[in-house]
């Protein structure tokens, strides 16, 4: 069984809308990292589309080079895209379109080093399911004061348990938690 691992770029006060987050190469390099320590990626449609019009080649010569690491980790990955709306996705990526839960349990079942979630939507219904295995938030040094806030509506709360963290040449601060499991004492 692989695990899920969700990963996400958020401010100290909780936007996690990517427009605001200040992106260099240290943010890059650990991004690229993490996507090659995984088999596949899961993504909703927003963040599939959003991803394929930043990182798919070809490049125009725009993007800095120290950003073509990351994208051609991303281009090479596979992706599974679930979405209820595409009729069909390329990009290395397949459409998920039945029940999500399903789908995510029977991509679990699969052997291999795991599977990275990205987005906002997507997640939070995974994690309302208790399919997601790692939480990594990157937070940044920034209050922005506006935007869409991480888990903004979640039913019940999430306990986690700090397994890593890593300080980024950004300032940056990537902490890894694992959901404690039901037994366990807090901390």
């Amino acid at each position: 069984m692989q695990p899920l691992r969700y990963s996400i770029n958020v401010t100290l006060d909780g936007c996690c809308d990517h427009r605001e987050m200040v992106p260099d190469a240290s943010l890059h390099r650990h991004a690229a990292q993490i996507l090659a320590d995984a088999d596949a990626l899961l993504f909703g449609r927003v963040t599939y589309e959003m991803m394929e019009s930043a990182w798919r080649p070809p490049a125009d010569g725009s993007r800095p080079e120290w950003t073509e690491p990351f994208a051609r980790t991303i281009g090479a990955a596979k992706k599974y895209v679930v979405s209820r709306t595409l009729e069909q996705v390329d990009w290395n990526s397949e459409l998920i379109t039945g029940d999500v839960g399903e789908s995510v349990r029977a991509l679990k079942q699969q052997s291999g080093r795991g599977i990275y979630v990205g987005g906002v939507q997507l997640p939070m219904a995974l994690a309302e399911l208790g399919l997601i295995d790692e939480y990594e938030f990157v937070v940044h040094p920034r209050v922005v004061g506006h935007g869409r806030r991480l888990f903004e509506g979640l039913s019940v709360p999430l306990d986690l348990t700090l397994v890593d963290r890593e300080e980024l040449e950004s300032g940056a601060v990537a902490m890894r938690y694992e959901p404690k499991r039901p037994g366990t004492p807090a901390s």
